[in-house]
């Protein structure tokens, strides 16, 4: 009698499912962000102001961005998974996508139900595609490959990171907003609730230093550490 395929085996379909749809969801989450018309996340702020600049879309640019914030991995020393490749162009892509078929909405009810449902969307597509542990984003593993060099906590790296970027956006003409006040507050017990509702289970494992997490959680196809802990920048 034939041995049954190994677990993980059969687990790789669905976090190929998860990875893919969660970073759909991701970009679809920032277009409904764009379309409220309430303020971005940091990051978004920067792209949207520099698509402002170059007359780029700004799903282009969030490509762009993504790219150039991956070769910072190599002074770091960090590794890329299939989802940090996947990130940088599946992410601006479906941003894209959905902004050409979201038309813009007025009025405040308007407004802040799109705000709301896209933050949302954004804390379930993270729980999505960190969970299915194919490794952290690039803007993610920036901050962990910082966080290693520098000794500096997490929450500091990310927050410097994050206000950097912001204050970029912004002078570049990025939407800053209470929408931006409301992801900030919100987007961290959301993507934790998330990333429990959509955790994979695998086999036991020590766990892994927060510093060294990052290349844990890219290792192939193996099922890593605790995806709270690759996704820490977010739930700390």
């Amino acid at each position: 009698m034939s041995a049954s395929p190994p677990r993980p085996a059969r687990r790789l379909p669905r976090r190929l499912f998860q990875l893919y749809a969660g970073l759909a969801l991701y970009g679809a989450s920032s277009a409904f962000l764009v379309r409220a018309g309430l303020g971005l996340d940091p990051w978004d702020v920067f792209h949207q102001g520099l698509a402002e600049r170059t007359g780029w879309s700004i799903g282009t640019v969030s490509v762009a961005v993504g790219a150039l914030v991956l070769l910072l991995w190599i002074p770091l020393r960090q590794r890329p998974g299939l989802g940090t490749v996947s990130n940088v162009f599946a992410v601006g892509l479906s941003m894209d996508a959905t902004l050409a078929v979201l038309p813009d909405v007025h009025g405040a009810v308007p407004q802040a139900a799109l705000l709301t449902a896209g933050i949302v969307l954004n804390g379930a597509a993270t729980g999505l595609y960190i969970a299915a542990r194919f490794g952290p984003g690039p803007r993610d593993g920036l901050m962990t490959g910082l966080h290693r060099r520098t000794g500096r906590s997490l929450r500091l790296v990310r927050t410097g990171i994050e206000l950097t970027v912001l204050a970029a956006g912004f002078l570049l003409g990025g939407t800053v907003g209470i929408g931006t006040l409301a992801y900030a507050l919100a987007i961290g017990p959301l993507s934790q609730l998330f990333l429990r509702v959509f955790a994979v289970p695998g086999p036991a494992v020590a766990a892994a230093p927060v510093a060294g997490t990052a290349a844990a959680a890219g290792a192939g196809n193996a099922p890593g550490p605790d995806p709270l802990a690759a996704y820490c920048g977010r739930t700390v």
